[in-house]
């Protein structure tokens, strides 16, 4: 067989279609294409193609993955969905894993700490909420526990409250209560520290007024 033609590949940056015979035969990267010689008047054989394709996927695979993990990190299953999409071959998607684990860019705990510390600063919200949460992006149980177990629910519930408070007009302490319990509960903080939390605020809000002059007060 003899390689005819070498094109650009539309649509396709740095990849080429190499045509054999007249015919298309496969797509490659450009520079895998150059590195292995692939121009016209050149013969291949299907041996050497389908080493060629073999290896072009798994070059392709690692390339998504890094490309991925140096924007942000991320849970081993977001970069297996992220080759799934890519139509990446399970095999190939598990010598990717191994290989990023192997060079520890690839790891749930670090990732689940990461995470959790972000969203404690950004967006505070309860532990049990934060566990979900990873455990919907394929962070095992105990892991997640464990990134989220040095985490302050009540100094984060706090961060919230005190955000929400200075959006709330004067109230009875029960209208208060609710509206600022229910903030909390959405965030996902337990009962005792809804209660402890909107107590501590109400106190506060409290001494605002009460210190406040006497015509600011009126």
């Amino acid at each position: 067989m003899i390689i005819t033609s070498v094109e650009p590949t539309p649509r396709r940056r740095g990849r080429v279609d190499v045509l054999v015979d007249g015919e298309p035969a496969f797509e490659i990267a450009r520079e895998a294409a150059r590195t292995h010689g692939l121009r016209p008047g050149r013969a291949v054989e299907q041996p050497e193609i389908d080493a060629l394709l073999a290896a072009d996927a798994r070059k392709s695979a690692l390339d998504t993955a890094v490309a991925m993990l140096a924007r942000r990190p991320h849970s081993e299953r977001e970069v297996r969905r992220r080759l799934a999409r890519q139509k990446c071959q399970p095999a190939v998607a598990d010598e990717t894993v191994a290989k990023l684990k192997g060079a520890r860019l690839l790891d749930d705990a670090e990732y689940a700490r990461a995470w959790a510390e972000s969203r404690d600063r950004t967006s505070p919200r309860g532990r049990r909420l934060l566990v979900r949460e990873l455990r919907a992006n394929g962070v095992e149980l105990a892991v997640a526990q464990e990134a989220t177990a040095l985490l302050s629910e009540e100094d984060a519930a706090y961060r919230v409250a005190s955000r929400a408070v200075r959006s709330l007009p004067d109230l009875e302490y029960r209208a208060f209560r609710d509206r600022l319990g229910a903030r909390l509960q959405r965030r996902g903080f337990g009962w005792d520290v809804c209660v402890a939390t909107v107590d501590r605020c109400w106190r506060e809000r409290s001494e605002e007024i009460a210190d406040r002059p006497a015509a600011e007060s009126v």
